[in-house]
């Protein structure tokens, strides 16, 4: 396969991505539900009543882009930092200049990329400029801006949601880009329209990597003897040998993902609960935080209606530890599907949730002293102890000894469900109920 440079000035050199930058609104691909014609973003643009906003998307869906094409369209200073390389310094200089334009009736658009990574400190230089509209804020990030930006900043700020690309989308980025002079000069490409649709899945809605796909491809692809560079399944297959899933250990996606295993296994969705496991382990996610997560569901989603649940789970995250990644992703499998097919019970997480409710909004109540133990003569002289009934000692192994505080007399907080074996502990709980009932 021959290596290929087609380009010596510094502009072709450039990633195909910076070349074919949308200038506009009309060469811009994809949120048409915040860019369609009608749309509120979009009439915001055209008229130039832009403010402060936060563009939340995941990377390659045209944040920093749509800032550019704002800053071309708005009557404003355009001033772009990055919140990696920039401190607090940078920030209240860029802060001060914006003051001294407002003043002469200039208004600054100041686009911050990567704006969750500024400290409160940094978050906090913002606010007075943005209040008294010194400046136009724009700031674009990865992360849940709900979690990483400050409440006042976010409260003056109109968040939109960027998603990710539509395969459609990408599709007509990579035939656009095909057939611009910007991309590979006069060099004839032929591309099929299969080879096409598979780099738009594999981009995964991420434009950046669609183009960059593309253009490896067409680097490395076969010359024919007219100079024709030709881009088959073979050379494809080289550049797309893993597609890189959407997965931040550490950020909001991490959590996203957990919530979807969860639920699914609650809902009793196999399926869906092995795909959402195996997105993790693709994402590099360690399985004995995975297996921690199933030991909680055990107990939390299904208790005693199937006691043994837990024990598979126990026994999945001894597995992990045995063996680790890539053999434990079969053992996490098969804790995920017993756990997704078997009896679902919340009683125990229920009853939990209730002593916990009572504890912080109740009195904290003595323990009775008929349950106390007595180790030395004082504390016997004290009742402590006394009135004590031995269970065992009892032909029906019960007793009608109070065992909670006089104030939570009668108080429940486990109520078994009929799910799973748990009815025939529900049916053994009405009958001590029952029984003490007639003592």
């Amino acid at each position: 396969m021959e290596q290929m440079s087609f380009f010596d000035d510094r502009e072709r050199n450039a990633p195909l991505a910076s070349r074919l930058r949308p200038e506009s609104l009309e060469e811009y691909v994809g949120q048409e539900h915040l860019l369609g014609k009608g749309k509120i973003l979009r009439q915001l643009i055209e008229k130039d009543q832009i403010s402060s906003m936060i563009f939340w998307g995941p990377p390659g869906v045209g944040k920093t882009t749509l800032a550019r094409i704002i800053a071309k369209m708005t009557r404003a200073d355009f001033v772009e930092f990055s919140a990696v390389t920039s401190g607090i310094k940078e920030v209240r200089a860029v802060m001060e200049q914006a003051e001294q334009s407002r003043k002469m009736g200039m208004r600054t658009l100041l686009f911050t990329d990567e704006i969750h990574r500024f400290n409160k400190a940094q978050q906090d230089a913002f606010l007075p400029y943005v209040e008294k509209g010194s400046i136009i804020l724009v700031g674009a990030t990865t992360e849940n801006p709900s979690f990483e930006l400050n409440s006042a900043l976010l409260s003056r700020c109109k968040v939109f949601v960027l998603r990710p690309l539509e395969e459609a989308d990408l599709t007509k980025l990579l035939q656009n880009a095909l057939a611009s002079d910007k991309s590979f000069g006069s060099m004839e490409v032929r591309m099929g329209e299969g080879e096409i649709s598979a780099v738009a899945r594999f981009a995964n809605g991420d434009a950046r990597t669609a183009l960059n796909t593309l253009e490896m491809a067409i680097l490395n692809g076969k010359v024919d003897e007219k100079g024709v560079v030709l881009v088959d399944h073979e050379v494809l297959s080289q550049c797309m040998n893993r597609r890189s899933l959407l997965y931040d250990k550490t950020g909001e996606e991490h959590y996203n993902l957990i919530s979807a295993l969860h639920k699914s296994m609650r809902n009793s969705d196999p399926d869906a609960a092995v795909y959402w496991l195996m997105r993790m382990l693709d994402g590099g996610e360690e399985p004995l935080y995975i297996a921690r997560r199933l030991v909680r569901f055990a107990s939390e989603d299904v208790g005693m209606a199937d006691s043994n649940a837990l024990q598979v789970a126990v026994a999945a995250y001894q597995a992990c530890h045995f063996l680790g990644m890539p053999e434990c992703d079969v053992h996490l499998t098969h804790a995920v599907v017993y756990l997704s097919m078997t009896a679902k019970s919340n009683a125990i997480y229920m009853a939990c949730q209730r002593a916990k409710r009572d504890i912080r909004e109740l009195p904290a109540e003595p323990v009775p002293l008929q349950i106390c133990n007595a180790p030395t003569k004082l504390m016997k002289e004290l009742d402590y102890g006394k009135g004590y009934e031995y269970a065992h000692d009892t032909e029906e192994k019960l007793t009608k000894m109070q065992c909670l505080p006089d104030s939570l007399t009668g108080r429940r907080y486990y109520e078994p469900t009929e799910q799973g074996r748990e009815k025939s502990v529900k049916d053994r709980l009405e009958q001590v109920l029952a029984w003490k009932a007639e003592q």
